[in-house]
């Protein structure tokens, strides 16, 4: 796959490194210089429009305020997966999801783990894959994001439309602050069985 990263942060390195490694083609930009990101995942630079004619998927993976001035500059983004990682820094007001206004099909994926657990090479914990839950209305898109969700050794989890994204991110909101309190988010949740 053409893989396009708008972003040069943690979230960009992380799933970038990934999907370099098995075997995607990637460019980056970024509102910093991209060569030393770029470098470390043998990918090409541009700026954010030719970094969208390029790819057939997009990261979007910059602060939730850049996010409309970002797909200002990468411009019409018509049959492109854009996957939303994103959550507004301070998780309350409009759902990210809901304030991406673009021709792209989006899928919110990506936003309920550290930028750590996407380092892991694969996120598995007590001998079960990370499970990342997806949130679009495009399924030729949700099948992209699924092959990316299992390049990084993860399970792709269908979660609904787009309309539920705002659900992530309000679970977004809710298990870091837990995680920040010192609580064990996951111990929430009963296993099934």
């Amino acid at each position: 796959m053409r893989i396009g990263i708008f972003g040069t942060g943690g979230m960009a390195d992380a799933l970038g490194t990934q999907w370099a490694r098995a075997g995607h083609d990637l460019m980056v930009s970024g509102r910093s210089d991209p060569a030393a990101l770029a470098a470390r995942l043998g990918a090409a630079t541009g700026p954010w429009r030719e970094t969208a004619v390029f790819a057939d998927v997009l990261l979007l993976a910059v602060p939730a305020a850049a996010i409309g001035e970002v797909l200002a500059e990468a411009g019409p983004l018509p049959g492109k997966v854009l996957v939303d990682c994103t959550n507004h820094p301070d998780l309350t007001g409009t759902p990210v999801a809901a304030r991406i206004a673009t021709e792209a099909h989006v899928v919110k994926a990506f936003n309920l783990a550290h930028v750590d657990v996407w380092r892991m090479t694969p996120p598995v914990f007590d001998g079960r894959p990370l499970s990342v839950p997806l949130c679009g209305d495009d399924p030729a898109a949700l099948d992209a994001v699924s092959t990316l969700v299992r390049d990084v050794g993860a399970k792709p989890v269908p979660a609904g439309g787009l309309d539920r994204a705002a659900l992530l991110e309000a679970t977004a909101a809710f298990v870091i602050g837990l995680w920040f309190a010192g609580e064990d988010a996951q111990a929430i949740l009963t296993p099934v069985g």
